[in-house]
Order: C-alpha cells, then structure tokens, then sequence
C-alpha cells in the first residue's frame, strides 16, 4: 500500500509559478515510478508527467513540455511538480499517483492516488 499527499496549490496569476509536492508513505516508496495527472472541470483525468523510480528518466504531456519539470527526493519521499509560465488552461485539480508495481520505468497504468490539489491560474 501507498499512501499519496499532495499539497502546494493555490491561485496564481497567468505567467506565475507553482510547485507541487507529492508526500508518499508505505512499503518502499521510493522503489515505485510516480506520475502528475490533472482534471479540468466538465473534462477527464489527463496524464502530465511521470518519473521512473531511478530519478532522471522521466516522461512529460506535449502541452507541459519546456514549462513544468518533474523531480523526486527520495531521501524525503517526495516528488515535485515545478510549473513555470502558467496559463489558464493549466487550471485543474492535479493528482499524484504510483503505479501497482515497484521498479516500472514508464508505468501504463496507475493504482495510487492522492486526493489532488487545486490550481487556479488566473488571466
């Protein structure tokens, strides 16, 4: 079992910057790649990045892309969402998740949730 936190949302005006945080707690946490997802109101869940549970290799949405960067501090048990030039379409409640099985680079699949955070980027 995974137990998944998030917290650092807020309101932010257009062209401002957030940072996530993904607070992970359970057996081996650090062994488990972990993604960002966001849900726009009236939309579905949609991936936004994912880092393998070898800090480095990671996996970015095309429209996050030079914007956002995903990072992870084992030693805190804690992955990160830098959001740089945010936009109004960024607006969304995001999620951090983990995958069923530990030692996955690019898992296809999610079982973990937290219960989001909310981001409101203002015009």
């Amino acid at each position: 079992q995974v137990q998944l936190v998030e917290s650092g949302g807020g309101l932010v005006q257009a062209g401002g910057s957030l940072r996530l945080s993904c607070a992970a707690s359970g057996r081996n946490v650090n062994s488990y790649a972990m993604g960002w997802f966001r849900q726009a109101p009236g939309k579905g869940r949609e991936f936004v990045a994912s880092i393998s549970w070898i800090p480095g290799n990671s996996v970015y949405a095309d429209f996050v892309k030079g914007r956002f960067t995903i990072s992870r501090d084992n030693a805190k048990n804690t992955v990160y969402l830098q959001m740089n030039s945010l936009k109004p379409e960024d607006t969304a409640v995001y999620y951090c998740a983990a995958p069923s099985q530990i030692y996955s680079d690019y898992p296809t699949s999610y079982e973990y949730w937290g219960q989001g955070t909310q981001v409101t980027v203002s015009s």
